[in-house]
């Protein structure tokens, strides 16, 4: 069993800097292997099977983010009291947790993928499935179909490595993501194509639904991984199955933390929702709207790349602020918390230069899109530029809204996590078109817009909490 009282006093007195490092670099990659079951997907089918099939990913990919929405809403929320419970030394407390969580997850099998399953038509219809053309909507419905029932499995994945996580075993989660993540990049080209080498046939040649498949199998073995890790009991907190079964008092409590990033996911899927409706409403034919939603499958794809190392070092710096805030070492917090500013900040920026400053958009579309689709390619990087141009600013919202939900914090947290998307971008989204003659710039001005005006909103409240741990670290000193 790995040494939990070594763990515990790395996060309470062991250099800020290293323990950082150590804890955010699996995370960043946990997250960003995660990220790339549909990025990898994108750059297999555009690559190989054309503009249709990348809209109809596209088409699907808001109902594959309310799917994750749900899976956020329980590991997130249970991942940060967690932290806190093993900070009080609460272990009884700890394991009622990772049973209730799996016990959640399968409520979750229970009643989301079967409605969608039994209403697909219904359900890519209100994506804008019924403007583009009938091969991309076929594609969506292909794809939907083979994947939605196989979101148990990357639900209890994602959901127990991120306990892992907040238990300080960081290697651990991130191995849970590898393995997901190898297994789909390996299958994927094969399930998808069907080639010949030396005359022997090597693919299955399925398509879109292989790269369904594909998933659906990497799902399945990050999930068998992260059981193991429990069942074998290699792990800080014991999974029992007399655990399993929600507890009410904790139900309140993990839901009302874990509602800040579940809203942020909701309505994240709710903006691509929006956007995909807004490109087929100001589209002249289904030809114009097919094209302009494989263009933002790119930009989709562009911004899941680039963004999640930033949401990635959330969750490295996420346990170390909850279990010293438990821990009532609020000196730590403060140092923990600016450190994570800075490096969010630069990773903001990074992500700016990659998707703003040529030659760097062109050659990221490139890689979604086949090389003899020169209009889709010059598109998706004009596209790429312009709503990313002040992507570099939101580095503080998002650092606020982690702080606040690592301390228990859920209503400031619920409020900075949907302030850009819901109160700002939405209805940008939906009435500017009306104010300007170019429809399309007009709805990719929407993001860097909601990212000035979310920046401006969010220093406030982090401001007077930086003054707070100040005036609590400077008491503490003198006394």
């Amino acid at each position: 069993m790995p040494d939990g009282r070594t763990r515990f006093e790395e996060l309470a007195s062991g250099k800020l800097g290293a323990i950082l490092f150590k804890y955010s670099w699996p995370a960043l990659v946990a997250m960003t292997l995660n990220t790339l079951y549909a990025v990898v997907d994108r750059f297999w089918i555009g690559r190989g099977c054309g503009e249709a099939a990348m809209t109809g990913l596209t088409l699907v990919f808001p109902v594959v983010m309310l799917f994750a929405a749900f899976g956020m809403f329980v590991g997130a929320g249970h991942s940060a009291v967690l932290s806190i419970k093993l900070g009080e030394g609460d272990r009884d407390t700890c394991e009622k947790l990772l049973g209730e969580l799996v016990a959640i997850k399968l409520l979750f099998f229970c009643v989301l993928p079967p409605l969608v399953f039994f209403n697909l038509d219904a359900v890519l219809a209100w994506c804008g499935g019924d403007k583009v053309s009938p091969e991309a909507f076929e594609c969506a419905r292909t794809y939907l179909g083979l994947v939605v029932f196989s979101h148990l499995f990357s639900h209890l994945a994602f959901g127990l490595s991120a306990l892992m996580r907040a238990e300080g075993a960081a290697l651990s989660s991130m191995a849970c993501m590898v393995v997901g993540f190898g297994t789909n990049l390996v299958l994927d080209p094969f399930f998808i194509f069907d080639c010949s080498f030396f005359g022997h046939s090597f693919g299955l040649g399925l398509g879109v639904a292989g790269a369904a498949w594909a998933t659906n199998v990497a799902m399945f073995a990050s999930c068998a991984f992260a059981l193991w890790r429990y069942l074998a009991r290699k792990t800080v907190v014991r999974l029992r199955f007399s655990r399993i079964r929600l507890y009410w008092n904790l139900v309140v409590r993990t839901s009302a933390i874990g509602f800040a990033p579940f809203a942020s996911q909701l309505l994240a899927s709710l903006i691509n929702l929006s956007l995909q409706l807004a490109f087929a409403k100001w589209a002249p034919d289904k030809a114009s709207a097919t094209t302009q939603i494989a263009s933002l499958g790119v930009f989709e794809a562009a911004l899941m790349l680039t963004l999640t190392p930033v949401i990635g070092a959330q969750l490295g710096i996420q346990p170390i602020i909850g279990y010293n805030w438990g821990a009532r070492n609020y000196r730590r917090v403060r140092d923990a918390l600016v450190m994570g500013l800075w490096i969010t900040t630069a990773l903001c920026f990074l992500s700016f230069v990659v998707q703003v400053i040529p030659p760097f958009p062109e050659l990221v579309a490139r890689i979604f899109v086949e090389g003899d689709n020169p209009r889709l390619v010059e598109i998706a990087s004009r596209d790429l530029a312009l709503s990313n141009c002040m992507i570099w600013t939101i580095g503080l919202n998002i650092v606020a809204t982690t702080y606040f939900q690592a301390i228990g914090h859920p209503g400031t947290a619920i409020i900075l996590s949907t302030m850009r998307q819901g109160f700002i971008m939405l209805p940008v989204i939906w009435f500017l078109p009306y104010l300007m003659e170019d429809k399309t710039l007009a709805i990719w001005l929407s993001m860097p817009v909601s990212d000035v005006l979310c920046c401006l909103a969010t220093l406030p409240p982090f401001l007077l909490n930086v003054r707070f741990l100040s005036r609590v670290r400077e008491r503490r000193r003198r006394s």
